[in-house]
């Protein structure tokens, strides 16, 4: 799904109402419907709901759904914030539709804000109407302090398109000091890039995705550089085994992995392999763990390298149809030597992660060496130390995507809505996952499932799209059995074969 601009927002509204065609305020209140019914069904009739609305047609969508909630009786109070003179003729229009049905409005200025604002109970729903995608400054002055009054009240926000005061692409800290903190965003079509990035993001709350029905000759021809990775996109990369494979039909992986005292990232990184489907797996270890990788996983077929506590070794890669390396295989300067041959000589593209990028981070000349379609895998820090420090998470973003393109490698970022970065600079958000995947190992159990899924002859592109999705698919189905607090690394690889068949289906 392609992640729109402000600007492109608009431009498909434009574009919808001349070539449906469809007048402005009907496209209002089809998307005033798609909210109301979204609404009606999560809250009952027990609920008062208190729409909070601006003056241009983000507060016209507020007016339009608060006339719906009326007309099927729900108890509902309706605020207009008058901090202009200046109306859109959309919110005149259903201003005027709510006067004729003698629905009492509330108008909130400078003088009383505070009153008005302290009277909704904390019980209250508050729909957040007052500005959308439109805005264009930072808020400011008394409405700053009225939002901040909202955000500090007890009552769950539902806010629509997005939260007011926040904007949809870049969000400096003085906009996000005085953006109103939804609890959930009802969002038009597709999400806004400010959804998907940590800051911005904790405003948003979680996020549902309405359909209003924008023009898809628009939606299909726009060029967008972000997109959005949802279930079907997903579903349709995932490849069926045929009747009559065997186990070379689906890549011999080598993933090197381990060192002394950290054999239990090999073992995580390992397990997920085989459980993507990889056919066969060679793991390259320390003398020290050749019992406890044998002993933990049989299935794996493992070189043990010279050293007792480290890996320096470097075989023949001809054999293996993927190669990833690095969880927990230290810094030491025979592992390093290590991975500069191995960068140099590679037949096939190198799944990197831990130690393997923070020697990386240290040999910054190597980086220029990678095999083409390489793929990545840091943590913001590590990310941090490959590159330089943002100073926001926009500039994070450009500094990603500028550095899969300079490089000619995938970068996957790892993160609440992780982003994989491209060579030719489009940039891909997952959908899946949640927080209790924020635990030790899981970056080793992505690091196995995207090496798996490179060896069984998967696309670099397709690798990253599909391992990051199904990885957070399994964190989803692991925090259902374990609770986000108590699962664990290897909750997820075994939660692997699940998520499989949820994209079976």
């Amino acid at each position: 799904m392609k992640i729109l601009s402000a600007t492109q927002i608009r431009e498909a509204d434009a574009f919808t109402i001349k070539h449906e065609p469809i007048a402005s305020i009907d496209l209002m209140e089809r998307a005033a419907n798609a909210c109301f019914n979204w609404l009606i069904n999560t809250y009952d009739k027990t609920k008062t709901l208190h729409c909070l609305c601006g003056l241009g047609n983000n507060g016209g969508d507020g007016l339009a759904i608060a006339r719906l909630l009326i007309e099927k009786n729900y108890s509902i109070r309706v605020y207009i914030f008058r901090y202009s003179d200046k109306f859109s003729a959309n919110f005149r229009k259903n201003e005027a539709r709510l006067i004729k049905n003698k629905t009492k409005l509330i108008y909130i200025n400078e003088n009383n804000y505070r009153r008005v604002l302290k009277s909704i109970p904390p019980d209250g729903i508050v729909i957040d109407a007052v500005f959308g995608s439109g805005l264009s400054r930072p808020i400011d002055g008394w409405l700053a302090k009225a939002f901040l009054l909202i955000n500090t009240a007890e009552n769950d926000i539902v806010s629509i398109d997005l939260p007011s005061g926040l904007f949809c692409e870049n969000n400096a800290s003085e906009n996000l000091a005085t953006a109103i903190k939804a609890t959930i965003t009802l969002s038009f079509q597709t999400p806004k890039l400010s959804f998907l990035l940590p800051s911005s993001g904790e405003y948003v709350g979680k996020f549902y995705l309405l359909h209003i029905g924008l023009h898809n000759d628009y939606l299909s021809e726009v060029k967008c550089p972000n997109y959005y990775v949802e279930f079907k996109d997903i579903k349709s990369i995932l490849k069926k085994r045929t009747k009559f494979s065997h186990k070379g039909s689906h890549g011999h992986a080598l993933l090197i992995a381990g060192s002394y005292g950290k054999m239990g990232a090999a073992i995580l990184s390992a397990k997920a392999c085989m459980r993507s489907g990889v056919g066969l797996l060679t793991s390259q270890i320390p003398q020290c763990g050749y019992e406890i990788i044998q002993t933990a996983i049989p299935e794996v077929m493992v070189v043990v390298d010279k050293s007792k506590h480290c890996i320096t070794n470097f075989i023949p890669q001809e054999k293996y149809s993927a190669l990833g390396i690095g969880p927990a295989i230290g810094r030491e300067k025979q592992t390093q030597k290590l991975l500069k041959r191995l960068i140099e000589n590679s037949h096939v593209p190198i799944v990197l992660d831990a130690d393997a990028l923070n020697i990386l981070a240290e040999n910054k000349n190597w980086l220029s060496k990678l095999p083409a379609n390489s793929i990545l895998t840091p943590h913001p820090k590590e990310f941090e130390r490959l590159s330089k420090k943002a100073v926001d998470d926009t500039e994070r973003l450009e500094l990603q995507r500028a550095f899969a393109i300079q490089y000619k490698i995938y970068l996957i970022l790892k993160g609440a809505h992780t982003s994989i970065a491209c060579p030719n600079g489009d940039i891909f958000f997952n959908s899946t996952g949640n927080p209790g995947m924020a635990t030790g190992g899981s970056g080793d159990v992505l690091t196995g499932i995207v090496t798996g899924l490179l060896a069984q002859g998967y696309s670099a592109l397709d690798s990253c799209l599909l391992g990051v999705y199904i990885h957070g698919l399994a964190g989803e189905l692991a925090s259902k059995k374990y609770s986000q607090e108590a699962m664990i690394a290897s909750d997820i690889t075994e939660s692997l074969g699940q998520a499989f068949d949820c994209l079976r289906r």
